[in-house]
């Protein structure tokens, strides 16, 4: 399997691998490229993936990324392992500039201006914690004689979720093709490259095991 592990990591172990990576944010990075790169698929299939997974980053469904990419990957009949890997662009070390860009182009797409309003950019955490807040309210409510209480979701749906959606289909779109145009000749070439190392290597290995027959006849006709 692509990811799966051979030892088992701890909790801890695994949250603070998915801050910061063993061997850092450049090995990490380097080992997303080689994987994608060496995917048994034609280029076009590979790039397909990629834009999947560069879009869903820019979403808000937090948790549901890898299965969204898969998803639209299937969709546009792209890989899904590159869809999968390519979530990578939404890490510790990107999600602010990608939530503050969606955020941000939502707004000004919703006539709300070109950046944050004030009370937005200052309780975004607040708005985050008040909607979870009203879930597990109404949540407890359905076994309790407690009213459910939609207030704080619903500013969270105004404020944050409703412009970060708007926004994020906009600039998942656009860094997506940008993604797939820029990945595509790379992997074209690539995978030209590789195929005539292989190749060579299989014309190299016909040709040896030619003149050891050669030879293992010219010496069974001494014998």
């Amino acid at each position: 399997m692509v990811f799966k592990r051979r030892d088992r990591r701890s909790v801890w172990k695994a949250t603070a691998g998915f801050f910061w990576p063993k061997g850092g944010w450049t090995r990490a990075a380097r080992y997303v490229q080689y994987r994608v790169t060496r995917l048994p698929d034609p280029p076009h299939r590979i790039a397909r993936g990629i834009f999947a997974g560069v879009f869903v980053t820019f979403s808000p469904f937090f948790g549901l990324h890898f299965l969204l990419a898969a998803s639209l990957s299937k969709i546009m009949r792209g890989n899904i392992v590159a869809s999968l890997l390519a979530t990578f662009v939404g890490n510790p070390l990107t999600f602010l500039a990608i939530a503050a860009s969606s955020l941000q182009t939502g707004h000004f797409l919703l006539g709300r201006g070109g950046r944050l309003p004030d009370e937005v950019d200052r309780s975004l955490a607040e708005k985050f914690g008040g909607a979870a807040a009203d879930l597990k309210h109404n949540f407890l409510a359905i076994f309790t004689p407690e009213q459910a209480n939609w207030s704080k979701l619903i500013v969270f749906y105004h404020d944050v979720f409703q412009p970060y959606m708007i926004g994020g289909l906009v600039m998942g779109m656009i860094v997506g093709l940008a993604a797939y145009y820029f990945s595509l000749p790379i992997l074209m070439v690539y995978q030209k490259r590789r195929q005539a190392k292989l190749k060579a290597k299989w014309i190299a290995l016909k040709q040896k095991a030619a003149v050891d027959d050669a030879k293992a006849s010219h010496s069974a006709s001494e014998g």
